[in-house]
């Protein structure tokens, strides 16, 4: 097959439908240029390659190397139906590249005169001023910038002035190609820059850092032997973790082994975990719509991975090690695998696993129904704004739940269908508890209903 950037230039849908199928292959990989599949199939106007990107886990707000985001370029080249779709999306409407324009910017110049509109009434600012001082009323004709000004003005737009500021320094940059491997190979440690120790865990010490010119999280495992057997089957389960082409997984990007260094690289993701997000001070304000969209983002994406065959094992689904986008899209981390030979028997959050897993060993339980239970207790979670069993130790409350009946306590003022959910998931038979696929459509009913 030609190089998948020639087949979305060419509007080749099939192809690409083809190549996403592959759960290996990431579609947020960047040209020479950092342009994105999805950043090209913005520039032509390839509408329903932009659906199909997006649908599989496109980042919207990706930058190429002048960092223009795929709306940019969308909103430069006159694609309406494009720009349209980017905006429902998530899509930055204030985004701005190195030279400080923002799709106004680039939609006042060309005189796309019916997209500027879009834009400004989609909450774009009229007063945002580019590196050379320039307002994007500036580039427009005189008609354009007055129905423009009094729009803005009817919406309640102060039109005051903004200076540009840089914000490159973000971390929007689509991923290159050369941070794309092999399922075989890895990469050197002389190769990462680490810059910044992010947290000491029981499982390995986090980094953020640089590798390729991608911002990146590298994740040390923590074992007390790095054993050539070990390493065997760190380089034979690491491909596992590459699931590219879903919205709600984040994947792993690369690994690094080389004993006694066993490292495994995803993408920065500036707001941390849904745990820091709802217990930290990520800056989120995380309201009753948002929190059923985070349940709902995690529901799309444990469904996917129940879908695989075989199944991932060793990954706990709990707060932690689920990842908040940029555009606020709850991802799950499959950085947080347990590695066959990791930690093995050990289970530090006892209070998201259901009571079966932790009485039984892994064979001997429905890893599908217990990740119900877990879902359950991330439920709670969300509406509560609690850590289950905080006032526990974690082996006190593992034993209680596995052997006393210790469960959450839904308090009063919780929204009753939210309570009917968590009590129908953490049924105590495991083949009572509903799919993924069946909680979906029950939470996208409570949010439009909301």
């Amino acid at each position: 097959m030609d190089d998948i950037f020639t087949q979305v230039r060419e509007g080749n849908a099939f192809h690409v439908r083809v190549w996403l199928d592959n759960t290996e292959n990431d579609l947020n990989q960047g040209d020479d240029h950092r342009f994105s599949l999805l950043h090209w199939a913005a520039r032509e106007g390839r509408a329903n390659i932009c659906d199909m990107l997006i649908q599989r886990g496109a980042r919207i707000n990706a930058t190429n190397m002048g960092d223009d985001t795929a709306l940019h370029l969308a909103a430069g080249h006159g694609h309406r139906d494009v720009v349209l779709m980017l905006l429902h999306n998530k899509a930055n409407v204030n985004a701005i590249n190195e030279h400080g324009n923002t799709p106004l910017h680039y939609a006042c110049f060309w005189g796309f005169d019916v997209i500027a509109e879009d834009l400004v009434n989609n909450g774009c600012l009229v007063s945002i001023a580019n590196k050379y001082d320039e307002l994007a009323l500036d580039k427009a004709k005189t008609y354009l910038a007055k129905m423009l000004k009094e729009r803005a003005l009817a919406l309640g737009q102060d039109l005051s002035k903004i200076p540009f500021k840089d914000r490159s320094w973000l971390g929007y940059k689509t991923r290159s190609r050369d941070a794309l491997l092999s399922r075989h190979t890895g990469i050197d440690m002389s190769q990462l820059q680490l810059v910044g120790h992010i947290a000491s865990t029981h499982s390995g010490e986090t980094w953020r850092g640089q590798w390729q010119g991608n911002d990146i999280v590298a994740k040390i495992l923590s074992v007390q032997e790095c054993t050539l057997r070990n390493s065997r089957d760190f380089q034979e389960e690491f491909p596992r973790l590459r699931i590219f082409n879903h919205p709600n997984i984040l994947p792993v990007l690369a690994c690094c082994n080389q004993p006694p260094n066993l490292v495994i690289i995803s993408q920065f993701m500036p707001f941390g975990s849904l745990f820091n997000t709802l217990h930290g001070e990520s800056g989120i304000v995380v309201d009753q719509n948002q929190a059923l969209q985070f349940a709902i983002d995690v529901a799309h994406g444990m469904e996917f991975l129940h879908s695989l065959e075989p199944m991932v094992p060793n990954l706990v689904l709990l707060s932690k090690h689920i990842m908040i986008d940029e555009d606020l899209t709850a991802r799950v981390n499959m950085a947080d695998y347990r590695f066959s030979f990791h930690e093995k028997g050990k289970i530090y959050d006892p209070a998201w696993i259901a009571p079966e897993a932790l009485k039984n060993k892994t064979e001997d339980i429905n890893q599908r129904a217990a990740d119900m239970w877990s879902f359950a207790v991330l439920l709670w979670e969300l509406e509560t704004r609690e850590v289950p069993f905080a006032d526990m130790s974690p082996m006190q409350t593992g034993m209680k739940i596995a052997h006393e009946g210790l469960r959450i306590t839904i308090p009063p003022g919780i929204s009753s269908h939210i309570s009917r959910l968590i009590k129908i998931c953490m049924n105590e038979e495991p083949g009572k508890r509903p799919r993924f696929d069946m909680v979906i459509p029950i939470l996208e009913k409570m949010k439009h209903t909301n």
